[in-house]
């Protein structure tokens, strides 16, 4: 399965362990550093809707200007937050890895493994 992509900060310790996870078992991810090449809105709109979070659930919070912004007021809309999120793309949650079985925010890392040919075996 060659098709994946991981949306990947080298910064964080889960995303580097994804990545090897995926590299160990022979695949070869497309890798995007999204804080180098964020995804369009589009893209980071179907993102998430694809692994089936609200958008809240796909902000990270620690280490990001969530706090500073007051992005935890239920005042904001999903389109606001998605703002935030192409303004500021330290503000999405990573890793996020796509393959032809799926979309997932893979944290805990294990959630990877649901992506993968076999994973019902596991």
């Amino acid at each position: 399965m060659s098709d994946i992509t991981i949306y990947h900060n080298p910064a964080c310790g889960t995303s580097r362990k994804v990545l090897a996870l995926l590299e160990e078992r022979g695949l070869e991810p497309t890798v995007i550093e999204y804080l180098k090449t964020p995804p369009s809105r589009d893209t980071l709109k179907s993102l998430i809707a694809a692994m089936g979070l609200p958008i809240r659930e796909a902000m990270r919070v620690k280490g990001s200007p969530y706090e500073e912004l007051g992005l935890g007021d239920p005042k904001w809309s999903d389109d606001e937050l998605l703002d935030f999120m192409m303004q500021h793309p330290i503000l999405i949650n990573r890793p996020i890895v796509v393959t032809p079985l799926g979309t997932r925010l893979c944290r805990p890392m294990e959630t990877v493994l649901e992506l993968l040919p076999g994973a019902s075996s596991r």
